[in-house]
């Protein structure tokens, strides 16, 4: 309790205890100004009780380092040892190549020999050979621990290619192969294309023949094995040497023109009529049949077509047999 000094009612001053209201002594200096009893901070110390913590913490960390060690190692064993190594292109194992000589599909790999087959860089590889006009796809996998496999698709050819006074191959989509030393092969003479027009330009002109082909022998099973030669410089029309042709035995080839579609029944409108033309005609040395209503026979009498006529035959337009 507090002491004060005041006056008493006559005016002097008064030294004793005078009582106030709890109100009036209640402290108003907030709370949080207030002085704190200072916590008590218990340290650990190092004793024996916490010796298998760090025992623990010890094998954790020799554990990550001994892991780390492990690791190192043996990722320089497989990028370094000679185990892993490509000694000899003989580790190269080669599956589906029929045309293409083992020592062309090897060469890619000449710069890969005493490297590890983990460095061996497998897509440029696969692209390297991809490259090659006869390979159409190919795969390259590793085989542990040091052999590399291969898996090629060569392009199947459809054709000769007359390139001046040469023979090459040609496939479907228009890619020119050389022709292999070893392989049989029976295909009608293509002209009228060569190395220095558009892949895409030669691809749509080969499926066009390639659909001329096809469409001639659902007509008459073999009737593709009748076509010679094939003039495809115009992209809209399959000029085709044929021969055999019934009513025409003893005479030579003739050129039909056979436009760009629809090739089924204009070969059968040529097999079943072509005894009449040629007894209309007199003589057959080429048909055109592009046209709906119509049959050209004997056009190609331009100096310097393929099979020239003599000047006594004239182009006539003969209607199709009913």
């Amino acid at each position: 309790m507090r002491s004060f000094c005041g006056r008493n009612e006559s005016g002097g001053m008064s030294t004793g205890p005078e009582v106030y209201p709890a109100e009036a002594l209640v402290d108003e200096e907030p709370r949080y100004l207030r002085r704190q009893k200072p916590l008590e901070i218990r340290r650990r110390k190092f004793g024996r009780r916490n010796w298998p913590a760090y025992r623990r913490w010890a094998v954790i960390g020799v554990g990550i380092l001994a892991g780390g060690w492990i690791a190192s190692q043996g990722v320089r064993f497989l990028l370094f040892s000679p185990l892993m190594q490509l000694a000899s292109l003989d580790q190269i194992e080669i599956v589906g190549s029929q045309y293409v000589s083992r020592s062309v599909m090897t060469e890619s790999f000449v710069p890969d020999l005493g490297k590890s087959i983990l460095r061996v860089p497998l897509d440029a590889r696969r692209r390297a050979l991809e490259s090659i006009p006869w390979v159409e796809r190919a795969t390259v996998q590793r085989a542990l621990p040091n052999r590399i496999r291969v898996e090629v698709t060569e392009r199947m050819p459809v054709a000769f290619l007359r390139l001046g006074n040469e023979l090459a191959l040609i496939d479907a989509g228009g890619v020119v192969l050389e022709k292999p030393l070893g392989g049989d092969f029976h295909f009608p003479v293509v002209s009228g294309l060569d190395e220095k027009m558009a892949l895409s330009d030669r691809g749509q002109r080969m499926r066009l023949l390639v659909d001329f082909l096809r469409e001639i022998d659902l007509a008459n099973a073999g009737a593709s094995e009748q076509v010679s030669e094939a003039d495809l410089s115009d992209a809209q029309d399959v000029r085709a040497m044929l021969a055999g042709l019934p009513g025409l035995d003893g005479q030579e080839p003739i050129w039909v023109h056979f436009g760009s579609a629809d090739f089924t029944n204009k070969y059968q409108l040529l097999v079943q009529n072509i005894g009449h033309w040629s007894t209309s005609a007199g003589r057959v040395e080429s048909i055109d049949l592009r046209f709906s209503r119509q049959v050209v026979v004997n056009p190609d009498t331009e100096p310097g077509s393929p099979r020239p006529l003599s000047a006594e035959h004239q182009p006539r337009a003969v209607k199709p047999a009913q």
